[in-house]
């Protein structure tokens, strides 16, 4: 039977106050599980405003929404594995974000991304990114807006496909996550960073390719732009996990 979350009261009430002070700008955010496991997402803010509470749990087939207020950032991602007591306290097996169920910092990678900024009826940018590298499948589809507005995801079976020198074995054996590069070697050139720190300097290498096959419209480095970054204006978002054709 499939599952519906309800929203909290406090995210409605949360939601009722940014409409009446901003109008129809608040954008929002539906979480859809395609996974035949529970999920745990999570967020992040680069802009102090918390969004779906920082995390809560999400079983197969289940949905939830949750409201953000305008000029909002940040991204969201999926946990796995996931124990947590009354208190809220726990550890995932991965996207752990310091053995809280409510998140106040980032996943820790390797772990896929949902990436935001959104710009209260203004021009929204959003992408899929792999560039922290991989655990769950994640997509991301528009709805209400204008302009390019297309879909973006990463819905490939990367686990199965990720090479042995990035894999993380999990506690049963299987391959529960895929670093990138950068997470697994540290240099410069996987990284970005010193000598390789400008797009001029940092392209493209085998491990992002592969990935990039995986998933075309994924970011699969740091400088991985131009098809990888998406916009639209006006639109509230679903962000699917292990995503179908529609999100």
């Amino acid at each position: 039977m499939k599952l519906t979350m309800t929203v909290p009261i406090s995210f409605l009430l949360f939601s009722l106050a940014w409409l009446l002070s901003a109008g129809t700008c608040t954008t929002i955010f539906t979480f859809t599980n395609h996974c035949n496991f529970t999920i745990w997402p999570a967020s992040n803010s680069g802009t102090g405003a918390v969004v779906a509470d920082g995390g809560f749990v999400l079983p197969p087939g289940s949905t939830a929404a949750f409201p953000a207020p305008p000029g909002w950032s940040g991204r969201f991602w999926a946990r796995t594995g996931c124990v947590f007591d009354n208190a809220g306290n726990g550890r995932c097996t991965t996207g752990d974000c310091g053995g809280r169920l409510r998140c106040a910092n980032g996943g820790e990678p390797p772990v896929s991304l949902a990436e935001f900024t959104v710009g209260g009826g203004g021009q929204d940018f959003y992408d899929v990114s792999l560039v922290d590298g991989f655990n769950v499948g994640v997509g991301v589809r528009p709805s209400g807006g204008s302009g390019d507005c297309r879909v973006t995801a990463c819905g490939a079976d990367v686990l199965g496909d990720c090479p042995p020198e990035l894999q993380v074995i999990g506690a049963a054996g299987a391959v529960v996550a895929c670093k990138s590069a950068c997470l697994r070697f540290g240099t410069p050139e996987f990284c970005c960073s010193g000598d390789h720190a400008t797009p001029a300097t940092c392209g493209p290498t085998p491990y992002s390719r592969r990935f990039k096959k995986l998933c075309p419209t994924a970011y699969t480095y740091a400088y991985d732009d131009k098809t990888s970054t998406f916009t639209c204006s006006g639109a509230d978002y679903t962000v699917g996990f292990c995503p179908t054709a529609t999100i």
